[in-house]
């Protein structure tokens, strides 16, 4: 069942195609030529929104694995 819920976990978060602009910053890099500024604030906000994620994902694993060794 864990590889089960990982494999989705995994399979959800890596390839999300994701369009995380604001409409203000939409509109102003819409009137670009290239579009390889919108493709760059793209990915960092993706990233910045991605790190809280990470970190309260590691600390409930910490816990979980601490307080799940003391079941034993």
């Amino acid at each position: 069942m864990k590889r089960v819920l990982l494999f989705f976990l995994f399979v959800f978060i890596f390839f999300l195609d994701a369009e995380a602009q604001c409409a203000m910053c939409r509109a102003v890099l819409e009137s670009e030529e290239t579009q390889s500024a919108a493709e760059g604030i793209n990915d960092g906000i993706v990233y910045l929104m991605a790190i809280p994620y990470i970190l309260v994902g590691g600390i409930i694993f910490f816990i979980y694995r601490k307080y799940g060794s003391l079941k034993k």
